[in-house]
């Protein structure tokens, strides 16, 4: 593994937003910005083996941890409320609404979380999280029954609000 290190001065020309004058980690100041309506939607994919997908009941997995749809739905929403205390340099945000629907699909289950707010910066990062939580609330749950599941292609499918919006294409 190859470690990079840059010096001082090289960081600055950069351009990052999240290192001040100094080189120093720093949360991006959106003081200046103008709030606006900001949407963002996340989707990630929990392939579950076949003795998993068996305990399927219409929309609900019961295992013995209990109802493992409603579980991950819950902590999805609360995952996305505590994204800040997760990122270092996520701004503190108040969320709106934040959603999280999961789906069977052929593999397992889809999450999809979207998280809104008017305010001065995005929510991706709420979105992300919340559907990452979700994935790892399933696992935990059905890891009893099976190791062999995978978490697969966290991403954002879509943006509105601050400088562009983001629509990924399927």
């Amino acid at each position: 593994m190859q470690v990079v290190t840059f010096e001082r001065n090289t960081i600055n020309d950069m351009g990052f937003s999240h290192i001040d004058e100094s080189g120093n980690p720093s949360m991006v100041d959106v003081g200046q910005k103008d709030a606006s309506r900001r949407t963002a939607t996340a989707r990630c994919y929990v392939d579950l083996p076949e003795e998993v997908l068996a305990e399927m009941r219409g929309n609900e997995l019961i295992l013995k941890k209990g109802p493992v749809i409603q579980t991950a739905v819950l902590a999805g929403v609360m995952g996305a409320k505590q994204t800040s205390n997760l990122i270092p340099l996520c701004h503190p945000l108040g969320l709106e609404n934040c959603k999280v629907f999961i789906e069977k699909v052929d593999t397992g289950l889809q999450i999809d979380c979207t998280a809104s707010i008017h305010g001065k910066t995005g929510v991706e990062m709420e979105a992300l999280t919340g559907a990452s939580i979700a994935a790892l609330t399933i696992y935990d749950m059905c890891k009893a029954m099976s190791h062999n599941i995978v978490i697969r292609e966290v991403k954002l499918m879509s943006k509105t609000g601050g400088k562009r919006d983001f629509e990924r294409e399927a």
